[in-house]
């Protein structure tokens, strides 16, 4: 794979605000890239230099390795996807998508066709006569994907695109976008606040807080093996585990953690720091229910959440933690019941200081 785009020490300030601290940032040619993290966190202001509507304040830009920190907007190849759709209400669907190959200079014929091919990707060719407000959310946001596709730019930004639209329209949504972005071979470059959706779509996840990158990577390497606190919070459920070393490993030679009340192998490749207290994230899927004092921890049960599939456990444990267990529903757990808690220590990850 070549570099479609790079951002080479980007950094943007409003006055005396960091919006963003200097980014060095790669994005493959095809890839999906997703832009994930909270309200502020700079994902947005990243996007928004990227495309040209916001200037850097240092760093610069480059497309297929050509410098356009300085090229307007409509000038890099860059398609664009809002959340608020940005449809024209006084036109069509077929003149809403033609609109950017008009304004290309495009013939009568090539837009045409254009239109057609858009459309017909999209699934909305025989919306073509209608109008935005004869439209539901859904296929107004098709309409906007499909007048972005339309002039097939090799870079496309999404900002947000789904966030207006109910959960069950949202992930079908989802579909059509991965859909389309195989069928397009167009890098993708997407913000979202939304971790499920970022696990969804992504073929890596850049993961943002406090005006920074903080961790990049596949969506298995982030949920499986995120590098800090706030990155094993942020994505997936997360049970943590305080505690320290135990003097001396088991009989296994694993090391130990002394955490919750009771005695945590560790797998024996855990890099230990010199630390005197120690991190263990452990999802809530790779807890198993066992009798009392069979498992590593003892735990009350708190809570019992039903969710269709499976059913979400919460316990408390002897030193005050909690943790989060799903289970299957036939196990039947019982508020105020006790039970200990085993699970693969190779499914664990010890977050270091």
């Amino acid at each position: 794979m070549s570099a479609k785009l790079e951002a080479i020490g980007l950094e943007k300030r409003y006055g005396d605000t960091l919006a963003l601290q200097a980014t060095d940032l790669t994005v493959q040619a095809g890839e999906f890239l997703t832009l994930l993290g909270p309200s502020g966190s700079g994902k947005t202001t990243l996007l928004q230099m990227i495309s040209g509507l916001v200037a850097p304040s240092a760093g610069r830009i480059e497309i297929d390795g050509r410098d356009v920190t300085l090229v307007e907007p409509g000038k890099r190849g860059i398609g664009m996807v809002f959340q608020s759709y940005a449809l024209f209400p006084h036109m069509t669907v077929r003149d809403n998508v033609a609109y950017g190959l008009r304004m290309r200079s495009k013939t009568r014929d090539e837009v045409r066709k254009a239109v057609d091919d858009a459309l017909a990707m999209v699934r909305m060719s025989d919306y073509d006569k209608r109008f935005p407000k004869e439209l539901s959310g859904g296929q107004q946001q098709r309409i906007a994907l499909a007048r972005c596709f339309a002039y097939r730019p090799s870079i496309i930004l999404l900002d947000e695109p789904l966030g207006a639209l109910d959960k069950k329209l949202r992930e079908h949504m989802q579909g059509e976008i991965r859909r389309l972005h195989k069928e397009l071979g167009a890098t993708f470059v997407y913000v979202t606040h939304d971790q499920d959706e970022a696990l969804t779509l992504s073929d890596r996840i850049c993961l943002m807080n406090d005006a920074r990158i903080e961790q990049i990577g596949t969506p298995a390497d982030l949920y499986d093996r995120p590098a800090t606190r706030f990155a094993a919070g942020f994505i997936g459920h997360s049970n943590l585990l305080e505690g320290e070393l135990a003097p001396t490993h088991s009989d296994s030679g694993e090391p130990i953690l002394l955490a919750g009340g009771g005695r945590i192998p560790l797998p024996r490749t855990a890099t230990l720091s010199q630390a005197a207290r120690h991190t263990l994230l452990l999802r809530p899927e790779a807890l198993r229910l066992v009798d009392a004092a069979r498992g590593f921890v003892d735990g009350r049960i708190s809570d019992v959440v039903f969710f269709g599939s499976d059913t979400r456990v919460q316990l408390s444990l002897a030193d005050g933690s909690e943790l989060v267990a799903r289970c299957e529903r036939s196990l039947s757990p019982r508020i105020g019941d006790t039970v200990g808690l085993v699970w693969d220590p190779y499914r664990t990850t010890l977050l270091q200081a």
